[in-house]
């Protein structure tokens, strides 16, 4: 399980990254209601807290549940995107293997929490 949390971990932190140094490929992904900039930054930073809690031993169990949350909240973001005419991720096939992979990660994350 350790290797998955390491794993998670890369995921994360290289997400939290991009948020701040291409935040335009994040864009076509938060919903117009949204503050783009705000939200952009928030999500970079919750990722990035994620990804340090999964790394250090003694927060990786509350690291895996902040995955866990924070994949549940994107969850429906995937799902909306998914139903638009031209998704972010640029087809409807990409868009729907996303979804599918997502609920992948949600099941990772918490059979990491329970085992960490």
């Amino acid at each position: 399980m350790r290797i998955l949390a390491y794993v998670f971990a890369a995921i994360m932190l290289a997400s939290a990254v991009g948020h701040f140094i291409n935040p335009e490929f994040y864009s076509a992904m938060i919903p117009s209601w949204a503050p783009e900039g705000l939200t952009n930054i928030a999500v970079g930073l919750g990722e990035f807290a994620v990804a340090v809690a999964l790394i250090l031993p003694k927060y990786r169990k509350l690291g895996a549940l902040g995955w866990t949350i924070l994949m549940l909240i994107f969850l429906p973001i995937h799902i909306w995107d998914l139903t638009r005419d031209q998704p972010a991720m640029g087809s409807t096939t990409a868009a729907t293997v996303r979804l599918v992979i997502q609920f992948v990660l949600i099941y990772g994350g918490y059979r990491l929490y329970q085992k960490s």
